[in-house]
This record gives C-alpha cells, structure tokens and sequence, in this order.
C-alpha cells in the first residue's frame, strides 16, 4: 500500500554503498521517481534504471543546479562546509531535506539522550577532522542544512545501522562469529541493553517521513522492545543453528587488558560515560511511524549475505575510515583461557 498517492521525486546523495541503497531499494519498490548523485565509483552496476547523475559534493554539483525535487535524502554528508553547500544549491527548488545524522551529535553519552539533551561542540568550527570530531560535525551539518531548508528538513540520528551490506562489520561481527561455533568471548553482562536498527527499517522510516514533510530532529535507533545483548547472541545461535558456547567475560578484566570497547568487540561498552550509547529514547520516531522487524529476520537476513560471494569484496563505509570490526581469534582463544584461570 502507498504511504501517499503522489509519486514522489526523490533525490538521493549517496546511493549505492549502505544505507543510501536501502533507500533507493525502498523507493523504488513504491514506485517512487529515484535520482542519485555520486561519484560513480562504488557499485556503479547497481541500479540500471535510476536516473544517476555523477559529481562531487565537495565541489563540483553542477548535475544538481537547476533541477527540482519533491524530497532529499542526504546519507552522505559528514562536513557541515560540504553539506551546506548541497543544501543551499537545493533549497529553492526542492521540498523537504532529510539529513542522516548521528547518535553521536550528543555532548554526554553517560545516560540515554532525548532530542532535546545538549550537543558536541568543537571550538574550531572549521575543522574538518571526521575521525576527531564525528559527533560535532554531524551536529554543525544539521545546522547547515536548517539554515536553508527552515522548518523543511529532518535530522535523523541514527544509531548503529545494520543489515545486509554493512560496509563495517560492527553487528555483523557478531553474526558470523556465533555461526561459526566453538567458544565466544561474549563481554560484560547478557543483560545489558544493546541498540541498533536494521537499514531497511530506517529507509522506509526516511521515506515515509519526508513524503509526510516532518521536521526537526529524531532519534532513530532501536529496536522495540528493547533487545539485551545475551538475547541478541542467543538469537543469533539460533537463527545459525551453530554449536557456539557463550562465554560472558566480566567488564574490568577486559578492560584491564586493553580490549577495545565497540570496535575491537562491537556494540559493548564499559565505561560509564559511555552507557547511554545504548539507552537513546526514541520516543518521537516511535510516534511518527518507526517500526522495527523482528530480529531473527536481520540476523538471518545478514548471515545470508555475510556468507555470500559479494560480501567478501564489499566497499568500506566513506567518511570514517576504521579498521574492521571484531577481535582477532587468537586474541580471543587467550583471553578465554586466562578467563577460565582467574574465574
């Protein structure tokens, strides 16, 4: 069923990569009119039927001048100079600007942020170091873009996003290693709440919400009911049918050893200051239409693609280059032994 009647115009800068292709999928399955900018190099074989118009947003967007749109979606702007000159180029001519932000715009992590809980700051608001200042600069592209669509645009602060064609390995990680069995460090406590939201269901939260022209800044994480971090790992050793042993290793030993929190074992952390990474209220996006598929479907959904022949040759996610995700195996079969010794 349609969300609206109108066939929407939509554009869409990114496309091809992650969550960009989630929503040009889901745009294309409502019949929606699709056109993506990039730069075409990544997966340019991917959809042969969109209108594809090639550039630069870090300057060179002549494909956009002169064009009109119903609708925006931007999921890939990371510098507020960068984004501010798509949405200043846009504005006249297009309808509704939807802006991929971040969880991680939030100044204090130690308890669950609401849209309304203060923003990182930078002293240097020119600075352009992502791997630095991710959460800042996401906050001053939000304002960017509010200066030329006012009142017209949505700022979505993701949580961590997952699926198929993760390009990072962050929940993935988790998927793969349960399948394949044996003793998993699994770190810290199988009560503890993790969030994450399946690509697809944001997408189709994005698309939703700009042909509805909501406004304003969402938290858009999940899922609904809440999900621990043992329900996930069992989840995923059920979906796998694998043998796996989980082994919960206690949060100070890890940390003691140096083990590192959300990359090197993905989704935990420890520190305090750090809790509310899991605790975002997403009590707004929930009343305007954000709903969640259940989670033996993404973890099924994931291994099947995590297993595939393509997924092997996957791009990385631009922007923010980090080494992938998950603790190395060795590194893993010592720290479980020296678990076993000191428990």
């Amino acid at each position: 069923m349609r969300w609206l009647n109108a066939r929407m115009r939509l554009l869409v800068l990114g496309g091809t990569v992650f969550l960009g292709r989630a929503v040009v999928e889901e745009a294309l399955a409502h019949d929606d009119e699709v056109t993506i900018f990039t730069r075409g190099r990544t997966n340019p074989e991917l959809f042969p039927d969109v209108e594809r118009l090639h550039g630069d947003r870090d300057g060179d967007l002549a494909a956009l001048a002169d064009r009109e749109w119903d609708a925006v979606i931007d999921t890939s702007g990371y510098v507020p100079r960068v984004v501010g000159a798509s949405a200043r180029l846009l504005a006249p001519d297009a309808g509704h600007y939807t802006f991929v932000s971040s969880i991680s715009v939030y100044d204090d992590f130690s308890t669950g942020a609401t849209e309304e809980s203060p923003l990182a700051t930078v002293e240097d608001e020119t600075t352009e170091d992502v791997q630095e200042h991710y959460g800042a600069l996401k906050a001053l592209s939000e304002r960017a873009v509010e200066e030329s669509f006012r009142g017209r645009s949505l700022f979505a602060r993701a949580g961590l996003l997952v699926g198929p064609h993760d390009p990072t390995d962050r929940f993935t990680y988790w998927v793969r290693r349960v399948a394949d069995g044996g003793d998993v460090l699994a770190p810290g406590s199988p009560d503890k709440p993790v969030q994450f939201i399946d690509v697809r269901d944001l997408a189709g939260w994005l698309l939703r919400s700009a042909e509805r022209g909501l406004a304003g800044p969402f938290n858009v994480t999940g899922p609904v009911p809440p999900v621990t971090f043992g329900e996930l790992l069992e989840t995923c050793r059920r979906v796998s049918g694998s043998d796996a042993r989980l082994v919960w290793v206690d949060d100070q030993f890890l940390l003691d050893r140096g083990v590192g929190q959300w990359q090197e074992l993905p989704l935990w952390v420890a520190d305090a200051s750090l809790l509310g990474l899991h605790r975002a209220d997403v009590s707004r996006a929930l009343e305007a239409g954000l709903v969640f598929r259940p989670l033996a479907k993404t973890v099924r959904d994931t291994l099947a693609w995590a297993t595939s022949a393509k997924a092997q040759a996957r791009p990385r996610k631009p922007g923010v280059q980090l080494p992938p995700a998950g603790i190395d195996r060795a590194k893993e079969a010592e720290l479980l032994a020296e678990w076993r010794v000191e428990a």
